[in-house]
């Protein structure tokens, strides 16, 4: 008898390995992102995509800038050069604030992930967040 997690059979290797690579073209995590931070291998913007300046300074990533993904615009994305990382985070998995900013960013040809777990990720995973009141606020 099978359980229900073999009912349907796994994939093949090779479209295994297809699959989960494709998936980290669009993802990253938590860990990935607190590591490149604390090695100082930033080699891409944060962006914390949802909420009010008053929101995002009592709580958000250390290095991350605010720019709400209904300001991302292809005016406001000049300030970075055209082959500019960017990485999206929003409150959790609960929001998709995340999605929204990375498919703004997709449609004006940048190149972009979205940083799984947002905030809650964060949180989990017991990463500190920025001081309350220091903000790095996109300018």
């Amino acid at each position: 008898m099978m359980s229900f997690v073999t009912d349907i059979p796994p994939a093949s290797s090779s479209d295994a390995v297809r699959h989960f690579s494709a998936r980290l073209t669009f993802d990253t995590d938590c860990a990935d992102v607190a590591d490149a931070f604390a090695t100082g291998r930033v080699d891409f913007v944060l962006l914390h995509v949802v909420g009010s300046s008053e929101t995002f300074e009592k709580k958000h990533i250390p290095g991350a800038l605010h720019l709400p993904h209904r300001d991302i615009t292809a005016e406001r994305m000049a300030d970075w050069p055209e082959d500019t990382v960017f990485v999206t985070y929003c409150a959790g998995p609960h929001c998709n604030g995340a999605d929204r900013a990375a498919v703004k960013l997709a449609e004006l040809g940048r190149p972009v992930k979205i940083m799984i777990g947002g905030l809650t990720g964060w949180q989990d995973e017991g990463f500190a967040f920025a001081e309350p009141g220091v903000t790095a606020a996109a300018e």
